[in-house]
Order: C-alpha cells, then structure tokens, then sequence
C-alpha cells in the first residue's frame, strides 16, 4: 500500500516499482503500508486496526518497520538502515557507497558464480580455496572487487595464483580493548585469520573482529608451528 501524495510518495512509489511491488491504495489488501502524509496518524491507527505493518515517511514514531537505503550493483545489494533514527545519515552514507563501489561489481558476483567449478577444480581443498578467494579480494588483488578490472581479471586470477603458503603468524600488539584502535592492517589480518591464539584477559570485542569460522586459542604463547593457513598472535602492546 502507498498513501500519500507529493514528492515524497513519488519517490518511495520509484523505489517499489523498481523492486517490483505491486502498489495499491488503502482500499487494496496488502501486508505492508508507506504512508507519505503530513498528518498521518489517522491513517496509521486505520492500518494497525487491520493488522497492516506501516511505514510513515519521516516519523519514525510512527512506524512498525524502516526501509534501508539501497547501493544496488545487482546481484550484489547493500542495505544500510539506522533503526528510523536517522534517512539523512543512511541517504549520506549510500552516496558515499556508490561513489566507490565500481559500476561492474555486479559482474565480477556473476563471474565468481559462474567460475565455482573451476575455482573448485584449482584449489580441491576447502580452506585453500577459502585463502585463494580472500587474497584475491583483498586490497590490490587480482579481482579486487573496487578495481575496476572486474570480471576481467578472474583468468587471470584463476591462472597466475601462485601457490598458498603452508602457515604463517603474524603479531598483534594491542594498544587499547577499544577496536577502533585497531589499525586498518589488524583489522584485515584479523578478518582473514584462520585461528587467532590470545591472551585469555583479550576483550570479546576485539576478538569479534575475527572471522565467525576462524579457530580461537586462548594461551600464554603462540606454538612455534601454528599451522596452514594464516594465524595471529594477539597479546597486549608491553609499555
């Protein structure tokens, strides 16, 4: 359902339309309501006493559901909301994305799907191919995926991939327990780990930072053979 008139309805009508809603008045049946009034109380407690879910442009008092602000790369789809707290910041925010995000990354996602065969057939191992597929995202990689290469660049990813490093450590020396202070490089290592040995007094959040699936080791030290794959040592920076 849409209500409402003005520019504001036409603009949340553009985006239904886009998604392929089919959009009807109040009198229609619908499960979800956009009301896009000056004054739509009225209208929101006609919704909510027939059990429709209402969504009341600009008065996030008002509403039982928010719509996020879209950077659409199809198939690749990033949906930022703040809770109704605020448009404007989700509206600054996807101006930001889309300035960024290359026009063909929705390629580059078809060209991965269609690949998976061969990337399978390249690297057999399941966390081979993990590794293979993170460190040619990552920054500067052959299919980075803000490049503007794009679908291009996977033969070449898929032929001149050299050969995974067996193990390796890398040191992390924390500053502070905030993980805003981590660097943009402890960052990246910690979401690309496959284990994180740590100090057990390490706070949950900095270990949140590490990959869902990446093994966690509370202990004094790092073994000296941690492993395949890359691991991180993560202790206090000694003053």
């Amino acid at each position: 359902m849409l209500i409402g008139e003005g520019e504001a309805a036409m603009t949340k009508r553009r985006l239904l339309q886009r998604a392929g809603a089919r959009i009807v008045g109040e009198d229609g049946q619908a499960a979800l309501a956009i009301v896009a009034l000056d004054e739509p109380e009225a209208v929101v407690a006609r919704l909510r006493a027939r059990g429709v879910l209402v969504n009341a442009v600009d008065r996030p008092d008002l509403c039982d559901f928010t719509l996020p602000a879209i950077v659409d790369r199809d198939p690749v789809l990033i949906a930022i909301g703040t809770g109704g707290a605020s448009a404007g910041l989700a509206k600054a925010l996807r101006q930001r994305l889309e300035a960024l995000l290359p026009t063909g990354l929705g390629r580059l996602a078809e060209a991965l799907h269609g690949a998976r065969d061969a990337i399978r057939k390249r690297w057999p191992d399941a966390a081979d191919r993990r590794r293979a597929i993170d460190a040619g995202l990552a920054p500067g990689g052959l299919i980075d995926p803000l490049a503007e290469r794009g679908e291009a660049s996977l033969h070449s990813w898929l032929v001149e991939s050299g050969e995974l490093a067996v193990g390796g450590i890398e040191t992390i020396r924390l500053r502070s327990p905030d993980p805003d202070d981590l660097s943009l490089r402890e960052a990246r290592l910690l979401g690309s780990a496959d284990r994180v040995y740590h100090r057990r007094d390490i706070p949950p959040a900095i270990l949140d930072r590490a990959r869902a699936d990446a093994v966690r080791v509370p202990c004094g030290s790092a073994p000296e053979e941690p492993g395949a794959g890359l691991s991180i040592d993560l202790d206090w920076e000694r003053r």
